[in-house]
């Protein structure tokens, strides 16, 4: 079954996944594809493209989609387990960032453990509700703004902040018997040029 987004959280699968031949045999198999196939595509020999698969398939990286039989030869058709993938901070272990320990919560290493943080939990949720066949509540907001000045950035902040701090204080329940705690983050960081 192919997810949307396939987060990896062990070291193996990430340490499978980041290696650029592998990388390539992924982007190509947006469609199922055999060995033969991807090895013509690649102009790489297909005893290569065979071991780059197995790899991925020993860390359900990929999946077998079906198998064709042609004359004395059974040729398999794989296809990714994800539309997309990303790699969570759990493969690193104790080398993964968290928020408790930045001291600067202003700071880009603030957000990024935040992030981090999200990623992580939102992928055991993910798995979680798959597996109870339950659809996940989340929400999310994505804008962009620009600012005229820093003045006017730092007035901004203060003004959601205490917009937030409103709105939490006008829907958090904590006596709520079967009510249910949500995190949500906010960050600001300047947009990329193109």
């Amino acid at each position: 079954m192919t997810v949307a987004v396939d987060v990896i959280e062990d070291p193996r699968p990430a340490q499978v996944l980041l290696h650029d031949v592998r990388i390539e045999l992924l982007e190509h198999l947006e469609e199922p594809g055999s060995a033969a196939a991807l090895a013509r595509k690649l102009g790489l020999p297909r005893q290569r493209v065979n071991y780059h698969l197995r790899e991925l398939e020993g860390q359900r990286l990929i999946e077998l989609h079906e198998e064709r039989r042609r004359g004395n030869v059974t040729e398999r058709i794989y296809r990714r387990t994800g539309r997309s993938y990303t790699i969570s901070n759990a493969a690193l272990g104790n080398l993964g960032t968290k928020p408790a320990d930045i001291q600067d919560r202003f700071s880009s290493a603030y957000q990024i453990a935040l992030a981090s943080q999200a990623i992580r939990e939102l992928a055991t949720l993910q798995a979680g509700a798959e597996s109870a066949k339950k659809k996940l509540p989340t929400f999310a907001l994505e804008v962009e703004v620009r600012f005229a000045t820093a003045a006017k950035r730092r007035a901004f902040a203060d003004e959601l902040a205490a917009v937030v701090a409103d709105l939490v204080r006008k829907y958090h329940d904590e006596r709520a018997p079967s009510g249910r705690a949500f995190r949500f983050y906010a960050g600001a960081y300047p947009r990329p040029k193109t």
